[in-house]
């Protein structure tokens, strides 16, 4: 299923996948701040924006994904970095390298997996009680969003999503439907970039695992900033991206 996405730009391709309750817009700060080498592609993840429609597995997404995108580079942030993974496993033949921001490849134990089930789905019935605009306050109200500013939160776009389209999301994609990709992670013959905030220890860590069981992967720990680290600091991450983006493109 092709998914609601823009494209800017020409150049070598990278397309961008956002995190839970944002949409393709989330991304305009840090496209503005990159160069103009590459053409820049920003999708809509299933549930979000444009793209309404929920009911799509992790497995699914990242098929969506891959067939939306252009071959090359695929850049994912938290929620869109666990879909982002899947397509690269998925579909090697479209994405060319990865980039994985706050992201994870699974919770391991299977009594957590069904826990974080279990929660999410409350998550949802939560959002179908109260609504988009008071569940997005109170999203960016936890502390893994403290750093980010009221102006790059973009409450007006995560406010667009539906209320079918998060709560169908968090059933059908959240993390405790997650299966464990650790295994996996062994078998990306592909340059990919882990990047995590200095403030978001957990994130820092998954990271660091996850750079262990990659075989051509770099690790960037951002200084200052958590989980929305891309966004808490645009330029310093939008440098990190262009640098890698450019050393990718010429060892081609």
């Amino acid at each position: 299923m092709k998914l609601a996405h823009t494209t800017y730009g020409s150049g070598p391709d990278v397309a961008f996948l956002h995190g839970f309750t944002q949409t393709k817009e989330s991304w305009l700060p840090v496209i503005q701040t990159l160069t103009n080498s590459f053409r820049y592609t920003t999708i809509d993840a299933p549930g979000h924006g444009e793209s309404p429609d929920g009911q799509r597995t992790l497995v699914e997404a990242g098929s969506d994904v891959a067939e939306t995108m252009y071959q090359g580079v695929l850049v994912g942030y938290s929620m869109g970095a666990r879909v982002a993974l899947h397509a690269a496993l998925q579909h090697p033949e479209k994405v060319t390298a990865l980039v994985l921001i706050s992201g994870t490849a699974g919770i391991d134990d299977a009594n957590d997996r069904a826990e974080r089930r279990e929660s999410d789905a409350s998550l949802a019935e939560h959002v179908e009680d109260i609504g988009v605009p008071l569940f997005i306050d109170e999203w960016l109200s936890n502390p893994m969003f403290s750093g980010l500013s009221p102006e790059l939160a973009d409450t007006p776009s995560r406010c667009s999503n539906t209320i079918q389209g998060l709560s169908d999301s968090l059933r059908y994609a959240g993390t405790g439907t997650q299966d464990p990709l650790w295994e996996s992670l062994r078998e990306l013959k592909l340059p990919v970039l882990l990047i995590a905030g200095i403030q978001d220890q957990k994130f820092t860590d998954i990271a660091m695992r996850m750079k262990s069981l990659l075989p051509q992967s770099e690790l960037h720990i951002m200084q200052g900033v958590g989980h929305t680290c891309h966004l808490e600091d645009v330029n310093t991450f939008a440098t990190v991206l262009q640098d890698w983006l450019l050393r990718v493109q010429s060892n081609r």
